[in-house]
């Protein structure tokens, strides 16, 4: 390798589009970054053919993490069954699966910032793939508890790696777009669930329901190895850089990665960071408020959908799935139209400003859902109480689930935006308290309907959001600014 290429790969400026501040003197000459704007080794500059197989491949992926959380809902029954359980402990079925969901990010995200997205993914997903299908053999409460965890686990890498693969591949710009495909595949899960769940159960069993999964899943992953670059900048430069010391001799160094830094140090330093980010970041503390209040609702309403319809309308477990399209439509309308204003949004307020930008320009797509979740939470609670004819339900679920599509969008967007760096992380910190909500809030919904109702029930939880979810907006917009720069920089 002559000194040419060797200058070539090196680079000479850094990407504006990385925030990197200033240029690099001659005493950085050993300073590894990007060619220019332009260099196709960046991510932001692949065929949009390559971002969107990347991009559809992990959306496939929640479909199957969220599909696993909520396939089991119309079997709960049949589960107790067999299992000679009572209904809080088959409650914890569905469940359990969602509380892995906020400790595997708080490891896999850091794991991701030294080893990659790519490794991280796939070893997560065969790591699934072995406790779901032992889900399926379980034959005692303990057991089929024990997979559930751990087959959590593995599916939370969702959440620890599509987000910041977006960030990587996907300019600010089209960010909208991407998460339109991306947010909307995966949140069709919770709906798809329970219909395909109810047919398998009504016809071979309750245990296909993981073993489905399972076979989809590993299918993936063979589509992955193939399909599936490195999209972190750090780990591409970084390989850079190594690359260029074998081959010169000299010590090249990236902007996270001395020459001389070792494994353990980077491990130390990334293990902890989203638990940091959340302690230290008043901004991550304010919206996984708000996240974890949206998903303690979702899966209130997800848990108890099939058996309105099963005990209170007389429907099989079959029929009591189809339902969930209703959300399938709710959640169709809510991703495209607000993945399309989002972008449209960020650049008119990017014009308005000067063709500067900041996270705050995602805020206002919260505003239409936070109208939506208590209006669809009014119209499906009274309807299921009065027993109205099942499409009134059925429209009242819908508005709910555009309702949480749009502010799901909304938060995630400005996460990503406000910690370009450590978006894994920062991801990882934000979700903690949603996914404990989602765990926690359908243990009691069962008691919650059975004691004051669908109407007064639904009403309840549609007055708490109001008082937490209609503030969120305006103090994002006025605030947000403040309250990341309050936020310890030592991340």
């Amino acid at each position: 390798m002559d000194s040419q290429d060797v200058e070539k790969i090196r680079g000479q400026e850094p990407l504006e589009i990385q925030c990197s501040e200033g240029s690099k003197s001659e005493s950085d000459s050993l300073l590894v970054t990007w060619n220019s704007n332009d260099d196709p080794d960046h991510p932001f500059n692949w065929s949009q053919f390559r971002k969107w197989t990347i991009t559809l491949l992990l959306s496939q992926g929640g479909l199957v993490t969220l599909m696993s959380g909520s396939m089991l809902a119309p079997a709960l029954t049949t589960i107790a069954q067999d299992l000679n359980t009572g209904v809080e402990e088959t409650q914890i079925f569905l469940s359990i699966f969602v509380l892995a969901f906020a400790f595997g990010p708080m490891i896999l995200s850091p794991l991701a910032e030294v080893f990659g997205r790519r490794p991280i993914w796939i070893i997560s997903s065969c790591f699934y793939i072995l406790w779901n299908t032992v889900g399926g053999f379980s034959r005692s409460p303990g057991l089929l508890i024990a997979s559930r965890i751990l087959s959590g686990f593995g599916a939370s890498a969702e959440f620890a790696i599509s987000n910041p693969v977006l960030a990587d591949c996907w300019h600010p710009s089209e960010r909208g777009k991407s998460y339109a495909i991306s947010t909307f595949i995966p949140l069709l899960g919770p709906a798809l669930g329970p219909i395909i769940g109810g047919a398998l159960t009504g016809t071979i069993g309750w245990r296909w329901s993981f073993w489905i999964l399972s076979i989809y899943d590993g299918i993936l992953v063979i589509i992955a190895i193939f399909a599936f670059p490195e999209t972190y900048e750090v780990i591409l430069l970084n390989r850079r850089a190594a690359m260029l010391r074998r081959t010169t001799g000299r010590p090249y160094y990236t902007e996270t990665h001395g020459a001389s830094e070792t494994l353990s140090s980077k491990l130390a330093k990334s293990l902890n960071r989203p638990l940091r980010l959340l302690l230290t970041q008043p901004i991550l503390q304010v919206v996984a408020v708000f996240l974890a209040y949206n998903f303690g609702i979702l899966y209130i309403v997800l848990s108890t959908f099939a058996t309105l319809w099963i005990e209170r309308y007389g429907q099989s477990e079959t029929y009591s799935g189809l339902h969930y399209i209703a959300l399938v439509i709710g959640y169709t309308i809510a991703a495209q139209g607000g993945g399309q204003l989002m972008d449209l949004l960020w650049k008119r307020l990017k014009e308005r400003a000067g063709n500067s930008t900041a996270p705050e320009y995602r805020v206002p797509l919260m505003i239409p859902g936070a109208i939506l979740i208590p209006l669809g939470l009014f119209i499906y609670g009274w309807a299921a109480e009065k027993r109205y004819h099942f499409i009134v339900p059925d429209i009242g679920i819908a508005i709910f689930g555009s309702g949480i599509i749009l502010n799901t969008q909304a938060m995630q967007a400005y996460v990503t935006d406000a910690f370009l760096k450590y978006t894994a992380s920062a991801s990882a910190a934000s979700q903690f308290l949603r996914n404990i909500f989602g765990f926690a809030f359908p243990i009691f919904a069962p008691v919650l309907y059975q004691r004051i109702g669908y109407g007064w029930g639904n009403s309840l939880l549609a007055f708490t959001f109001i008082a937490l979810g209609w503030p969120a907006p305006f103090l994002l917009w006025m605030y947000g600014a403040k309250l990341r720069a309050l936020g310890k920089p030592q991340w």
